[in-house]
């Protein structure tokens, strides 16, 4: 299995054939409840019917084009994302990093037209994760990442997360954007503080700061809400999306408000494969699943998972929203427990030292329950 692909990941020694509902084979015909939903990306599991049929028909009518002309399938997926959210105009790319490097290029050129090249640092948070390009890297604030590819791009600073007074501190006359997560997921499943989340969206209010969210992970329904902003009352001038949305096929998007929709002209940014029919099909199936119940579920479903982990030995704490959870546990490595779940017929996922939780939206409550009674068995026998 190594012969051939870059070893760029700590692969398990794994092979998936098939997808059904919210599980998973392996290439012996072997099930395991998938808490990864391919780590976040399958919000409506395996084999949707609507969602395979939908994506589909589109391959057989028209698997591309190209940006010089539009189509059915990602006009109504832009008029999906803006309808839904409040926002006003969608760029659409292949990825979150992609969506997120497009964020980065709209508020610098906010910052460098309206202020004549005076504001183009933006802000992140330290312990934040935002793709692995170049630019994204650098606004990633982990030192962990900011090695072996020297030179990296300049312009970032980096804030502790929960701390309004070094967000204050870092803020200047070049700063033109604060960019965030909801949840810092591959830092940890750290939710943001509301008190910290208000205070920033006054600090940009006042100081005509942009604020971009990044809801790669958070966004689609992961936290119970179309995007985790909505849990706070936020009103993002930029947010980025990804993973969820195409339900399994790459797409990312970059929405834009009525401060941001006019910021990028012909020629400013591109992609190839941005707003590909197929992959927006796929898209417009898991964004007509987001109606209010469906969302009322998943943030139900969120905290009956609370309320098992809770009880389970070893578990020190829970973080995250909805159907996003991280699992903190006394004395143990998650990774260790991932390994050990994976021969009882459960996948989960780790971030940083702690247990993650990313099912399908649509695993049911005996499906959860399945899952949990796994992982408490492996946590009650652990030595």
């Amino acid at each position: 299995m190594e012969q051939y692909v870059a070893n760029t990941y700590a692969r398990f020694p794994l092979m998936i054939e098939r997808g059904e509902g919210v599980c998973v084979y392996d290439e012996n015909g072997k099930k395991y409840l998938d808490f990864t939903s391919g780590i976040g990306v399958n919000s409506l599991g395996y084999g949707d019917k609507e969602w395979v049929q939908a994506v589909a028909t589109q391959a057989g009518q028209l698997p591309h084009i190209s940006n010089l002309y539009y189509t059915k399938p990602m006009l109504s997926v832009a008029e999906k994302l803006c309808k839904k959210s409040g926002m006003k105009k969608v760029f659409f790319a292949n990825s979150g990093a992609e969506a997120n490097e497009g964020a980065i290029k709209v508020a610098r050129k906010y910052g460098n037209t309206k202020y004549e090249g005076k504001r183009n640092e933006i802000l992140t948070l330290v312990n934040s994760f935002h793709g692995r390009t170049m630019t994204t890297l650098s606004a990633t604030g982990q030192d962990s990442f900011h090695q072996d590819f020297h030179p990296f791009p300049t312009g970032f600073s980096y804030a502790k997360a929960n701390d309004l007074e070094d967000v204050f501190a870092k803020v200047n006359e070049n700063t033109v954007a604060i960019m965030l997560e909801i949840v810092q997921g591959e830092g940890g499943v750290i939710a943001l503080e509301n008190d910290f989340l208000k205070g920033i969206q006054s600090l940009c209010d006042e100081k005509d700061i942009l604020l971009i969210v990044d809801e790669v992970q958070t966004g689609i329904g992961r936290t119970g809400k179309l995007f985790a902003y909505e849990h706070y009352g936020l009103h993002p001038d930029i947010v980025t999306a990804a993973k969820g949305l195409g339900g399994g096929l790459p797409i990312g998007a970059i929405l834009m408000n009525e401060r941001t929709e006019g910021v990028l002209c012909p020629g400013n940014h591109g992609s190839t494969f941005g707003g590909n029919p197929v992959a927006c099909a796929g898209a417009n199936v898991v964004l007509e699943r987001m109606t209010p119940e469906f969302l009322q579920e998943v943030e139900a479903k969120g905290k009956y998972l609370r309320e098992r982990l809770w009880k389970m030995p070893y578990v020190e704490r829970v973080d995250g929203l909805g159907m996003m959870l991280g699992v903190q546990l006394k004395d143990l490595q998650g990774k260790d427990i991932v390994n050990a779940c994976i021969p009882e017929g459960a996948l989960f996922l780790t971030a940083k030292m702690k247990l993650r939780l990313l099912p399908p939206l649509t695993m049911s409550y005996e499906e959860l329950e399945q899952g949990m009674d796994i992982l408490e068995k492996v946590l009650t026998n652990w030595k």
